[in-house]
């Protein structure tokens, strides 16, 4: 991990309006480039990826936090009203070109099996339904204007609920 990567990280996380949000934001974007950076034909050494990103998130939110319970938290309902909300979209899409967008819906899926894989346990709910949502968009050539293809008829209200 970078400091690139870092820099646009916390910019998504500084778009939050609370405390909450920044944390949910930082949260949402530090797991997508991690998802994201799995997709490669090269030899992952994940100690050494795990390590890094585990440093940051422990210098950047403090302890009792590890990229594995980032990953846990992208894998449940609370990540849909972050990756609902324009203004999370509008910040994503501005500081992470490296990561479209249009590639949240995928990396959550891989995030999705990876859970269910690992604990077995049935990952209906809020998100895959809203996962779902956004491929049948995609796949109907639902608009591409960024916060607006993301959000669907039935996603909860954005994350100034949180």
């Amino acid at each position: 991990m970078d400091s690139a990567i870092k820099e646009k990280v916390l910019a998504v996380a500084g778009s939050g309006r609370n405390a909450a949000e920044w944390t949910a934001y930082f949260r949402v974007t530090l797991g997508l480039y991690y998802l994201a950076g799995l997709m490669t034909s090269d030899t992952i050494d994940f100690k050494k990826v795990d390590r890094a990103f585990n440093q940051f998130i422990y210098h950047t939110i403090g302890k009792g936090h590890t990229i594995t319970s980032v990953l846990q938290f992208m894998s449940g309902a609370k990540v849909v009203p972050v990756v609902s909300a324009p203004r999370f979209i509008a910040a994503f899409t501005e500081h992470c070109p490296d990561v479209p967008s249009d590639t949240i819906p995928f990396l959550l899926q891989l995030n999705l099996g990876v859970a269910k894989n690992i604990s077995g346990i049935d990952v209906a709910g809020p998100l895959l339904d809203w996962i779902e949502r956004q491929t049948a968009l995609a796949t109907a050539g639902g608009t591409d204007d960024g916060a607006a293809a993301m959000r669907a008829a039935g996603d909860p209200p954005g994350p100034d609920v949180l």
